[in-house]
């Protein structure tokens, strides 16, 4: 079983609160616009980083972190990319890559909204864990952490970080 710690567009910001709750994955999960290779050596410091890059995000970073991810963990194929919608109103670039091997598990973030659905058509879940970052226009900065036992995601968690402006310990 594997312990996963999920966040999106943190557009180069990380409080000590999400490294403490992420302290406890076995990996960390970033769908996009981590913003500068700092946070993501932060994050790859504490736990193994499997990430995407997103639409803010430069050319170093895009050099280390793909656009679109696909792997296996446990025994759930995962895909992640930045920019995917959401069940019924999925991107192009997102049917494209769900069509080709229907995974389980898509990730997505840029919306800065948070959503967890089962979408029947795919038979799969989608996760778009909000914004964990200070910028953008959510009010509330979130994170997910979850489990992957063989072919099950459960324990999901959604962490609320608090109001964007507001740093709280």
């Amino acid at each position: 079983m594997k312990r996963i710690g999920l966040l999106s567009d943190t557009h180069g910001y990380l409080d000590d609160r999400i490294l403490t709750f992420l302290n406890d994955c076995d990996e960390i999960w970033h769908a996009g616009d981590i913003g500068n290779l700092e946070t993501a050596q932060k994050l790859s410091a504490i736990k193994p980083l499997r990430a995407v890059s997103g639409n803010i995000d430069g050319a170093a970073l895009r050099q280390q972190y793909p656009l679109i991810l696909r792997f296996y963990c446990e025994e759930v194929e995962v895909l992640i990319l930045h920019i995917g919608g959401y069940p019924g109103h999925y991107t192009s670039e997102a049917r494209k890559e769900i069509n080709l091997a229907n995974p389980k598990l898509f990730i997505s973030g840029h919306s800065h909204i948070l959503k967890v659905i089962y979408d029947p058509k795919y038979q799969l879940l989608h996760i778009n864990p909000g914004a964990a970052g200070i910028q953008g226009f959510h009010q509330v900065r979130t994170l997910i952490r979850f489990s992957i036992d063989k072919t099950i995601i459960k324990d999901l968690e959604v962490i609320e970080l608090g109001q964007k402006g507001i740093i709280s310990m």
